[in-house]
């Protein structure tokens, strides 16, 4: 299990269930230094006063917004209040969330391996899981407040911070988004997903990127040349006749 990144409880009505916060995915992807080609150094990143050209102290770094200058204190001023504690507010159901605020997801572990901590969080889980509701709440980890989302998976406690409803574009302005479409092409839009609709299975979709760089990386381990690929422009044009390429479409997936 991963480390703990926040460590408190989770209040549900007058039971609290101690947590711990731990990251529920990881990060795969090649991460690349930044080298001078000419001798393969690493290129280092400096703070400079564009203005004298010299590097300024991070104890001379100050803060500017729209012109007003807030000192460290000062913005400390607007740090939430810290707590160790996951107030849930309200239950929801979960096809009420739009999939478009969920922001980074989160196991919720037990804080310790208590008979009654154990207890309180099987409490907990199976409640959720019988209900079928997702459980709305707040906490605060380092200085910022997070709205989250916690819900049960595989029996254990999930917890997914939320966008806010102003971070989130609305679709006014997105072309394409309104108007009228014909009854033909959509008939046979209709069929053409039907023909490619499954069950979802994340096994089934791999990270095709990530594999073709580590495949570049061991070719150029062994001194091998980088071809680059050839690009289709077809694939870039909008196709002239949109129910020809649906009928052409459903023959190749019907």
């Amino acid at each position: 299990m991963a480390r703990a990144l926040w460590t408190g409880s989770l209040s549900f009505g007058l039971v609290n269930v101690p947590v711990q916060l731990v990251s529920a995915v990881r990060d795969l992807d090649l991460h690349f230094r930044q080298i001078h080609e000419k001798d393969d150094t690493p290129i280092e990143t400096h703070r400079v006063c564009s203005k004298e050209g010299k590097e300024v102290p991070y104890e001379e770094i100050g803060n500017e917004y729209d012109g007003v200058v807030v000192t460290d204190d000062e913005l400390s001023a607007a740090d939430p209040v810290k707590t160790r504690t996951i107030d849930i507010e309200s239950f929801v159901k979960l096809d009420e969330i739009d999939p478009i605020y969920y922001d980074h997801p989160y196991y919720l572990v037990p804080a310790g391996e208590t008979d009654g901590t154990i207890r309180a969080y099987r409490l907990l889980a199976g409640v959720m899981e019988r209900s079928e509701r997702v459980a709305l709440g707040r906490f605060v980890m380092r200085t910022k407040e997070y709205l989250v989302a916690i819900r049960v998976r595989e029996k254990a406690l999930t917890l997914s911070t939320l966008r806010f409803a102003d971070e989130v574009r609305d679709t006014d302005g997105v072309p394409g988004s309104g108007g009228r479409t014909k009854p033909k092409e959509v008939k046979e839009a209709v069929k053409l997903i039907e023909a490619l609709s499954g069950d979802w299975d994340p096994s089934e979709y791999e990270d095709e990127y990530r594999k073709r760089l580590q495949a570049i990386v061991r070719k150029k381990r062994k001194g091998g040349d980088i071809k680059l690929p050839e690009t289709d422009p077809e694939r870039m044009e909008p196709v002239p006749d949109l129910m020809a390429a649906l009928e052409k479409s459903l023959a190749l997936h019907g």
